[in-house]
This record gives structure tokens, sequence and C-alpha cells, in this order.
């Protein structure tokens, strides 16, 4: 039997190498938009845009909070601070809530180790201890890369990372941060903002009729 012999390919020519160019564009053009869609999504521009779990670690949308102000907090309950802020914010609840506005609370242990409880007793203890009605969802990381995206998206709007526990961000019904307050800032200066954006809300309201 004879030896193969190796021939040059016919198409080893520039109009083949202008065709491998082309090929090599393209494929490298398709790779980046498959990249695009994989990585890239949609920029969220609205807090009630989030889906979070509750203090029972079910999935549940934020969207049902739209249409309403909401003031959303990061609490604990070993904190030199939460008496005094549970209260207040049980206070705002019922004065301005529960049609027109909603505190919304999330635990978070990662101030102090001040929330060292499960979700689900968090809640318990909230609702034993200091009577509170509003939501009380799933402990959460607000800071470093696990952080809960719905409460980073207030923290980035807000250009301002919290530093300790009850840190306060009033939001809009339409689901924007409109201002945020720190922990030691009394309700007396919370009470005001909280009452002039309800207020635009009802009047709004009453003009759709």
């Amino acid at each position: 039997m004879e030896p193969l012999t190796a021939y040059p390919l016919k198409c080893s020519g520039p109009k083949a190498k202008v065709f491998a160019v082309l090929l090599s564009m393209a494929l490298c053009t398709v790779m980046l938009f498959l990249l695009q869609l994989k990585f890239l999504k949609p920029k969220i521009n609205s807090f009630y845009n989030f889906e979070v779990k509750d203090a029972n670690g079910r999935t549940v949308s934020l969207e049902k909070y739209k249409g309403k102000v909401a003031l959303v907090v990061n609490v604990a309950s070993d904190c030199q601070l939460t008496d005094r802020n549970y209260l207040a914010l049980k206070e705002l609840h019922k004065e301005f809530g529960p049609f027109h506005f909603s505190v919304l609370a999330f635990p978070c242990n990662q101030f102090g180790e001040s929330e060292p409880r499960p979700s689900k007793e968090v809640e318990s203890f909230a609702r034993k201890n200091y009577g509170v009605t509003f939501p009380i969802f799933h402990k959460i990381k607000i800071l470093g890369p696990e952080a809960e995206p719905a409460f980073r998206f207030l923290v980035d709007s807000s250009k301002k990372e919290p530093r300790w526990n009850f840190w306060k961000y009033l939001v809009n019904p339409e689901g924007q941060l409109v201002k945020f307050w720190r922990p030691e800032e009394p309700i007396e200066v919370i009470r005001p903002d909280i009452a002039a954006l309800v207020r635009q809300m009802i009047i709004k309201k009453k003009e759709d009729l």
C-alpha cells in the first residue's frame, strides 16, 4: 500500500483567510450577545419590583406595597436602641397605616451581632414585646456580596452605607427612595416627612378618580 501523500488545501488562499476572519468576528459577536443576555439584567428602578422572603422563608413580592408609602428599617432585637425604635415604628404604623403607609422591617445580624435569633423568633419577639403589626421579613445581610438586593437598592440610592441597626428609608408609592434617617434621629423628625408624602398620595388618588 502506498503511503498517503499530504496535499495542500485548496482553500488556503486569501479568500479563505478573509472568510476565516469574518467567521471569527461573527462568532465573537454571538458570544458577546449571549453573555449580555446572561449577565446584563435590566436595571431595576423601583424598590417594589423586588422579591424577598417573609419570616417563614416564603418568597413574596414587594409589588403588594406599591401605591403606598413605606418606611423600610433594618431591625435588631438585642440592641440598646431596640425598645425606643420598635415603639416609635409601632406608633408610626398605627398613625399612618395600614392603607396608605407601612413599616417594612428586615432583621439583620451584621451590626454588633445584635440579631442572633432566627427570623420566625424575631417576628414573635417583636409581636409579643412591642405589639407591632407591621410586616417583619426574613433575616438578611445588608453589607457584602450576599446583601439582600431589595435593601441594597435603597442603600445604593442613599449613597450612604448603614453603620448600625435601625436605619430608616422612606420610600414613595412608586418605589423610589425619598429620604433616610440614622437610628438616633427621633420620631418627631421623621413624622412630618411621612405625613407630607401620605398627604400627596391621597390628593393624587382623589385627582385620579
